[in-house]
């Protein structure tokens, strides 16, 4: 007896085949993401070995004492409350920064903003008047510029034999520690070329029917400008203002060469990065500069949260 059931056909009828059950389906792309990762990998690779791994140890490093020459000795907080307690060229050198910072960006971005306007004229040449104003960013970041600018505002400098010409004494600005600052917020703002890109691509999205409609309703040149393109520029304008503190913190190698790596005259150049170089690889006190670096992440970091808190109240965008 067979322990099969056959199951007959209805007469007139032949019996139809049996259907194999359905193949598992396999996700698609399960294939493309594995090549993804894989040419992930070295990414990943360096993003461990070359940023998470240096930056966690630079976080311990923080907490102890460490010449590079002996093992690192626990220091709990000991770094951190010499800065603010015991350091009064720790406290220099933010002063210093943060009146820099405070100088830089606003006049850097504002004349950033006015090249960009005048660039974006229609005009015969246009695009070899936008490359070289755009050369001082390429080069202003050099030591050889850095050493130029030195020797601009020396005893026998440039300005001074243009001061002579018209029968001005002229000073040692970069010696003085009233105006050596100030020469390095000037060469700042002479590397205006990338935020001015940055604007002049701005510039190209905002559409030509609102000038014209403004035109329209009687508004002037300088009316269109402050109801039109800035406010449309807004966005733009938030970027470059994140982009640009974020490095005039970071500033370094006009300062170090100009000053000799000292932050002279009477410390009137000691930027925050030059007095983390001095303390770590000149005073070789690698957990006080690893203190100081995290403080500057932290300066940085809460800076960059109030300009997104305030950009709720002043940068407009179309979509809201």
């Amino acid at each position: 007896m067979s322990t099969s059931t056959e199951i007959s056909a209805p007469a007139g009828r032949e019996p139809t085949a049996e259907v194999p059950p359905p193949a598992p389906r396999r996700r698609p792309g399960r294939r493309t993401d594995r090549v993804a990762y894989l040419f992930l990998v070295p990414w990943f690779t360096g993003l461990l070995l070359l940023t998470a791994a240096p930056l966690l140890g630079s976080l311990y490093l923080s907490f102890t004492r460490f010449n590079l020459l002996q093992a690192p000795a626990w220091n709990g907080f000991g770094n951190y409350v010499k800065m603010f307690t015991d350091d009064p060229r720790y406290l220099q050198s933010l002063k210093v920064t943060f009146i820099y910072v405070a100088l830089t960006v606003p006049l850097q971005l504002g004349f950033a903003l006015a090249v960009a306007v005048m660039l974006n004229r229609p005009m015969r040449g246009m695009a070899l008047y936008r490359s070289i104003y755009y050369i001082p960013s390429l080069l202003g970041g050099s030591v050889a510029i850095a050493v130029i600018w030195g020797q601009l505002f020396d005893d026998d400098g440039v300005l001074n034999a243009f001061l002579a010409f018209f029968g001005v004494g002229g000073r040692s600005w970069i010696s003085n520690p009233d105006t050596a600052l100030y020469t390095l917020v000037l060469l700042n703002i002479w590397q205006f070329g990338s935020p001015m890109v940055i604007f002049l691509a701005g510039l190209k999205q905002i559409p030509q029917e609102l000038y014209d409609a403004a035109s329209v309703d009687g508004a002037n040149a300088w009316r269109r400008f402050w109801s039109v393109t800035v406010p449309l520029l807004t966005p733009i304008i938030f970027f470059n203002v994140v982009l640009q503190i974020i490095q005039a913190f970071q500033a370094f190698t006009p300062a170090y060469v100009v000053s000799g790596g000292t932050g002279g005259p009477s410390d009137s150049t000691l930027f925050y990065t030059l007095y983390l170089y001095q303390q770590g690889f000149a005073n070789l006190n690698m957990g006080y500069a690893s203190a100081m670096a995290w403080v500057l992440l932290l300066i940085i970091a809460i800076f960059t949260l109030i300009n997104f808190g305030l950009a709720r109240r002043w940068v407009y965008y179309e979509d809201r």
